[in-house]
């Protein structure tokens, strides 16, 4: 996911002589990722350049450019760091078309490194995608493989409105397992880690599906489809397994086509349970399907608590966790 993430940062600074790239340590360094790496050197220190330790003067800096006509994809080193930005956010990138009747737009793109997997604690583990999903102006993309990352990411930067970019630090090197530093299911299962060369796209607001079935129904994104697959592998369930991509635009139209056809549903995801994402799938879902559903919604989500340092892979939704999940989803 890496070097798909650093392609289309460099297909797209290749095409679009108006982007510009920076953050904490991009340039240089290349990111603490190194989702950058190379960039500075090939294009220049003029369009990939390492800012201050100031996410309010990195993503206020990145509106003032993009209603001046660059098209700015700014790092916030972790999702963590984001709240000093995120008046920036959203009081001036996600209202700045509405506020001017049109006459300006905020063509930006926020990439932030989100989740858990690496034991950095409460400062650097969060999953705070519901955050962006609650304002209006805002599309919020989290890809779960190295095709999708790049296609949407460069979807992203074309958009005429600023997207915040959330990347799943768990699957940078891979997918792993919500138990084990081991892969759950080997990109190649599904030709995920082939990614073209050049330019293509991936539609923002466009989910797909990973896996068909018609026994019930998991609705997921990120690292959970990684997991999600793997639960119904442990299980034996013919689960369909739908991969959001985009939580804004939300693809509804094909939530609600495989849950009338299986008529279960369970809804997985890293963050917190209460106000969750899965929150809004799971009213989605209860107001276009009601007469097709056979037992309740369910959730498999983290722990209702601050991000627990020590036990982390205990608070991720594992396999084992979604598949007790998918059986109970099955008792009518």
């Amino acid at each position: 996911m890496i070097e798909a993430i650093r392609d289309a940062h460099d297909v797209m600074m290749e095409r679009e002589p108006n982007l510009v790239v920076f953050g904490e340590d991009v340039g240089f360094f290349g990111g603490v990722f190194r989702c950058t790496k190379g960039l500075q050197k090939k294009f220049g220190s003029h369009r990939c350049f390492d800012t201050p330790i100031s996410e309010n003067g990195i993503v206020g800096a990145a509106v003032g450019m993009a209603a001046y006509g660059l098209r700015p994809c700014v790092e916030i080193q972790f999702s963590d760091y984001m709240y000093p930005a995120f008046d920036q956010i959203v009081s001036e990138a996600a209202r700045l078309r509405y506020r001017s009747a049109g006459d300006f737009s905020a063509p930006m793109t926020i990439r932030m490194p989100v989740g858990g997997g690496i034991y950095g604690g409460q400062t650097h583990s969060q999953s705070p995608e519901s955050l962006f999903a609650h304002v209006c102006g805002l599309k919020t993309v989290m890809p779960s493989n190295p095709y999708d990352s790049k296609g949407l990411l460069i979807a992203a930067i074309e958009d005429e409105d600023p997207v915040v970019f959330l990347e799943p630090k768990r699957l940078y090197n891979g997918p792993f397992d919500g138990h084990h530093d081991r892969p759950v299911v080997p990109w190649s299962s599904h030709a995920l880690s082939e990614v073209p060369d050049g330019y293509y796209r991936v539609p923002l607001g466009k989910a797909t599906v990973r896996r068909e079935g018609g026994a019930v129904t998991i609705v997921t994104y990120g690292t959970m489809v990684h997991v999600a697959l793997a639960a119904t592998q442990e299980s034996g369930i013919d689960a369909e397994v739908i991969d959001l991509r985009s939580l804004v635009p939300l693809d509804e139209e094909a939530i609600i086509e495989s849950v009338r056809k299986t008529g279960r549903c369970v809804i997985v995801h890293e963050a917190t349970r209460i106000c969750g994402f899965g929150a809004e799938l799971s009213a989605v879902i209860q107001e276009s399907c009601f007469y097709h559903l056979k037992t309740p919604i369910r959730r498999v989500t983290g722990w209702d608590t601050p991000y627990p340092h020590a036990f982390e892979w205990q608070y991720f939704p594992g396999p084992g966790r979604v598949a007790d999940e998918i059986r109970l989803a099955l008792e009518d």
